[in-house]
This record gives C-alpha cells, structure tokens and sequence, in this order.
C-alpha cells in the first residue's frame, strides 16, 4: 500500500473560496460572515476525480491524507472569530470528501489559529475534528502572523495545550505554514522552507520532547534546508550542548519526500534514517509543472522514491508503515478494513 501523507484540497469548489473572500470583506465591514453557501456532493466529486484522484491513480498511490488548503489558512486575515468560522468550514469541506471517497481520502485538520491568540479554540476544534469527523491529525501552523513571525518558539509552553490535546488524542501534526503577507517572502518558494528549517532548529534550540516523549511532528517538504545542511546542525546541537540529533530531535521529528527532483531525493536518503521519512507528494500543490528535464511532473514524487532501488523493508516503511506508525488512528482506519 502506498499512503501519500501531504495532500491538500487546493481544487475545492468556487464557491467555498469565494465564500471566504465574502467572510473578509463582511469582517473589514463590521458585519456578520454571510450564509455558507450549498455545495453539492456532485461538485466536490468532480474537482477530486479529476484532480487529486486521477493523479494518484496515475502515479501508483492508494491514499492521500488530505487537509484543506495550506495557503488558504491565511491566519493573519481577521481575527479569532473569523479564523474559527473559516477553518470549521474549512473542516467540514474535507470531512465530505473523505465521506465521498473514504477508501482513498482520510482528514487531518486546519486550526483556527490568529495572532496573538491563545489556543483554546484551536483545541477544541482538533478535538472536534478527530472524535467527531474522524480526522487522523492536524496542521499547525509556526507563524499565523504570515511571515512577520510573531509567535514564539514552538518549544514555548503558549503551544502547549495544543501539544497536550495531540497527545490525549494520539494525533500529530504537520508543521505547515500558510500564506505570507510579507513581500521579502515568497509563499512556497521562501516561506515555507524557511519555516521548515526554523522549526527544526527551534527543537535543537530547545527541550521540548523531553516533556512531550510521545509527541509526533511532520515537517514537509524534505525538511525544508536541514537534510541538505545536517552536518551544520549536527555541530549547532554540540555547541548547544544537547544530545545527538537522533536522541533529541529525531524520535520525534520525521520528514516528507516533497522535494522535486531527483538529487535532492537522493540527499534527503542518504542523510536521513528511512524510518523518518514519509512518502508525500503535495501534489496539485505548490509546484504543478512538468520538468523539461524529463518529461515528468516536478511533483510525481512516487518516480524519484522508485529509482532510489529502496530494499523492500524500507520501501515498506516509506510508502506505508512509517505513516502508519506516525499517524496511529489513520492504521486503526486501515486495520478496520482489514488492510
């Protein structure tokens, strides 16, 4: 079975997007968010059969595991109220397509993160979300100020009721950020490897697993900068004084195949442990093309993993066991259908 652990709803219907460019000008106004508006089985059914699920079907996969749209969070936009109201209709988007396709599709969740805030809602909502909907995990988000990077650290105790309810639930998350209203930062070009590889040096920076052993994070794409510079932060955690970065960091930290050409796969394998790496594609994502170089999609990750010649244990751990292992309700899913 091969399990791709980052798929984003970046097809979802008209209507839903318009909505929220609605909900924004209704919140600039002073006025109430506008009635949701319907949308029909049979339009979510075409923008996934023809999108997200002809492309796995091409490319060899069975499963997505499937979150709304990570630019679209837009944290910085409004404020709590309307964060809240977006992501629950954000939420209950996916839930119908996982309902639609639950042999193929399962839901992790957007939090209704702002500046500034504290958590409480964005607990509530996780937990709304995996008893309720039946979703596997969330996405949380480093900076919901949108490139300005407000927040504190992730090793800060502000995040800690979200980590907390993680572990109640036995879900984990991926660290994933959203749209950047910075201009220095291009969204998926700059920001999100940035945030990538600034999480990944908050956890060297700080202590967090020792008091979250149990804790799961995802950080996508590859690992942002940090497979391809591990020599440097190998040195930063012994000039920190911390342990190896496979006692400190890498029992709970795994890394994506979101990286879009074969070199860079390459590196990320040889660098790091098989047993932390997760297939995932983002496909219908942040880079759509097709390379010129060889004819294929940039983002046909499953072809790059492919010619690694993987020996079949570890190819096994890739494209299912370790998603299994990370996300456990999503193997509890599985195991009920008797996979």
């Amino acid at each position: 079975m091969i399990i791709d652990c980052h798929g984003h709803y970046t097809t979802a219907p008209a209507a839903h997007t318009g909505w929220r460019k609605d909900q924004l000008a209704a919140f600039a106004e002073g006025r109430p968010a506008p009635e949701y508006p319907a949308i029909s089985d049979g339009e979510i059914r075409e923008s996934v059969e023809q999108n997200q699920l002809r492309l796995l079907r091409e490319r060899g996969a069975d499963m997505t595991i499937f979150s709304p749209r990570a630019s679209a969070m837009a944290h910085h936009e409004g404020d709590e109220r309307a964060s809240g109201e977006w992501a629950r209709a954000c939420n209950d988007l996916i839930a119908r397509v996982t309902g639609l396709f639950p042999g193929t599709f399962i839901g992790v969740c957007q939090l209704p993160q702002s500046p500034g805030a504290d958590l409480k809602s964005s607990v509530a909502e996780l937990g709304r979300c995996v008893t309720e909907l039946g979703f596997v995990g969330c996405n949380l988000n480093p900076d919901p100020s949108g490139g300005k990077w407000t927040a504190p650290p992730l090793t800060d105790r502000y995040w800690y009721p979200i980590y907390e309810k993680m572990c109640e639930l036995d879900v984990p998350a991926m660290v994933h950020v959203s749209s950047s209203c910075n201009p220095v930062f291009h969204a998926t070009g700059a920001h999100y490897i940035n945030a990538d590889t600034t999480a990944f040096m908050q956890f060297i920076q700080g202590d967090l697993f020792a008091d979250f052993p149990d804790l799961r994070l995802v950080i996508p794409h590859g690992g942002g900068a940090v497979p391809y510079h591990w020599g440097r932060y190998r040195g930063l955690a012994d000039m920190l004084n911390k342990p190896p970065l496979s006692e400190h960091v890498m029992k709970n930290v795994f890394f994506d195949t979101c990286v879009y050409h074969q070199p860079g796969i390459d590196l990320l394998f040889e660098v790091i442990d098989t047993g932390n790496i997760l297939f995932g594609s983002e496909m219908v994502g942040a880079v759509r093309g097709i390379d010129p170089e060889t004819g294929h999609y940039f983002d046909d990750t499953k072809r790059y993993v492919d010619a690694l010649g993987l020996a079949e244990a570890d190819a096994a751990k890739v494209y299912s066991g370790n998603a299994r292992r990370v996300y456990p309700r999503l193997d509890s899913a599985l195991r009920a259908r008797g996979l």
